[in-house]
């Protein structure tokens, strides 16, 4: 079968066959994420995507709902694919959240989907018979997961882009265009080879748009190539880190009666020597324990305060996650808390602390948090009420080391929110953002020298979801030119330098103590300086060729 009557029987194709094809199409294209991460996959699958839309046009509206059927069916497939291990999050405690699992796989991957449905439907509109139909798809897609990432309090994971950033040299594009930009590129790429089967009447050199993209893809390849090689990795002097991967099971971790046992584990696995010249942690300057480390109060408990000074030695201090309980009268029962970062000093002292901003739904907390508890429902945390979120991000400092910015578990996900710019809620976020729950996430001003990602990822089992977390907070330091210490209590936990080469890393489902130096950060990179801009001008020059294009047809 040839290319051309292989886009034809796609374009004419009707019903449940029509229906097979785009979720085949998007469940296949999720192969390019980690941790299989088979890049060039979506050449063969988003071509796929322009034939559907092609032969959406006997359809109603101008062929626009059919164009969102098949959006959403290859949206639904994609993210099926790339998100079924959320459902290891509901066997933690089974007997309670069991019976949700198979509808929360079902429902996450079908509500996303409706993003991808809209981004065709969008396209649908600008459709041109031409090579710009590509451009059409690209900038239509790059919105909807724009708003993906931004509605409803944003979930922006496996956007698009990353099916484009496994390879390093690749990955040096979010230095310029962030993840939003990577998007745009990475569907144009992908969808190019869709052009090679038009018809010679419409498209008059149909080579050109797939070559233009092999182009686009080498010049990538050579800038990523010549970053890495001009940007060698440079490191803060005198700061040594350690990272603490206790690998935890969940019963354990928050169970109460298990206190001891999780303080006897932690303090024994920080103090372990990791080689023949190690000394424990006795000549560490930062000690990482990962996201919400405690099945208490670490405040509340003396004993365990006492346990950490009696660790550290003068010097080092402990960056740890733990619940905080909020200011309370005494005698007042605490139902609700913060899940915070703790820098405690050698002699137990609490030295700073970062309350999480961005939590987690249904997770930390759950939408119309109260209707659904007076119908039963609670997140998987089972705090009731749901957690407290924090006022704002905020750039710490503790002795011996560079200012960081916290970012606690899935945080570190968002482009361009994850390192905030400004103290106060712009114009889209006061007349926009705060009536679709979008949360405002300020800042002092002040760039930090890297970022900490505490997280803890048990919650997913060995499954790809750990893996493709690892990949966003990598991308994350990459836009930012800012190195990455990341702990997390399953792993993924490493140290990434500023252009995303992993320093040193522990694997996943392993128990360790990670040591390793404190990569410096690099200037800001044009993305950190111009955020989405170029984006925005970049779509609309293509919206607008698009345009010039339909006139001409």
């Amino acid at each position: 079968m040839t290319l051309t009557s292989l886009a034809h029987t796609i374009v004419l194709t009707w019903g449940w066959r029509r229906i097979l094809i785009a979720l085949v199409a998007g469940a296949m294209s999720a192969l390019a994420l980690p941790p299989t991460d088979i890049w060039p996959l979506p050449f063969l699958t988003f071509p796929v995507l322009v034939w559907l839309v092609d032969g959406a046009a006997a359809g109603r509206l101008g062929g626009v709902w059919a164009a969102a059927a098949a959006g959403w069916w290859f949206g639904f497939g994609y993210c099926l694919a790339g998100l079924y291990w959320v459902g290891h999050a509901f066997l933690v405690d089974a007997k309670t959240f069991g019976w949700l699992m198979p509808f929360a796989v079902i429902a996450l991957p079908a509500g996303m989907a409706v993003y991808t449905a809209l981004g065709l439907a969008l396209a649908r509109l600008f459709w041109t018979r031409g090579a710009t139909r590509v451009l059409a798809l690209a900038a239509a897609l790059t919105l909807s997961e724009w708003l993906r990432g931004h509605l409803f309090s944003g979930f922006p994971w496996n956007a698009y882009g990353y099916t484009l950033v496994s390879p390093l040299w690749l990955a040096q594009g979010a230095a310029l265009v962030g993840m939003w930009g990577m998007t745009f590129l990475a569907v144009a790429v992908y969808a190019s080879p869709a052009v090679l089967a038009d018809d010679r009447t419409h498209t008059k050199r149909p080579w050109l748009a797939p070559v233009l993209a092999v182009a686009a893809v080498a010049a990538l390849a050579i800038y990523g190539a010549l970053r890495l090689a001009q940007t060698p990795t440079s490191y803060v002097e005198g700061v040594k880190l350690r990272i603490m991967q206790p690998n935890l099971q969940q019963d354990e971790k928050f169970n109460y009666a298990q206190k001891q046992q999780v303080m006897s584990r932690y303090l024994a696995l920080s103090d372990r020597a990791s080689g023949p010249q190690s000394t424990g942690v006795r000549d560490v300057t930062l000690l990482i324990w990962p996201e919400s480390a405690f099945p208490f109060f670490l405040t509340r408990e003396a004993d365990a305060l006492a346990q950490i000074a009696a660790l550290l030695p003068p010097g080092t201090v402990l960056i740890t996650g733990a619940v905080r309980p909020p200011e309370t009268a005494p005698g007042v029962m605490v139902t609700r808390a913060y899940n915070a970062v703790y820098a405690i000093d050698h002699d137990g002292s609490i030295l700073s602390v970062y309350d999480k901003v961005h939590l987690v739904p249904f997770g930390e907390y759950l939408p119309l948090q109260h209707l659904l508890e007076r119908l039963g429902l609670m997140q998987l945390t089972k705090v009731r009420g749901g957690f407290i979120p924090g006022d704002r991000r905020r750039t710490l400092r503790v002795p011996g080391a560079p200012s960081f910015l916290p970012l606690v578990c899935y945080e570190i996900i968002f482009p361009g929110d994850a390192v905030p710019r400004s103290e106060r809620p712009g114009w889209i976020y006061d007349h926009v953002g705060r009536y679709f729950g979008w949360p405002f996430v300020a800042g002092s001003g002040e760039r930090p020298e890297w970022m900490l990602n505490l997280t803890n990822d048990g919650w997913f089992g060995n499954s790809a979801g750990p893996y493709q977390h690892f990949e966003q907070a990598r991308i994350r330091a990459i836009e930012e030119g800012l190195p990455l210490v990341r702990a997390a209590n399953t792993g993924i936990s490493a140290v990434v330098d500023p252009l995303g080469r992993v320093i040193k890393s522990l694997p996943l489902g392993t128990e360790g103590v990670l040591d390793a130096p404190l990569p410096q950060a690099i200037p800001p990179t044009p993305y950190a300086r111009l955020g989405e801009g170029p984006l925005a001008i970049g779509i609309g020059l293509s919206l607008l060729l698009v345009l010039r294009s339909r006139r001409k047809d």
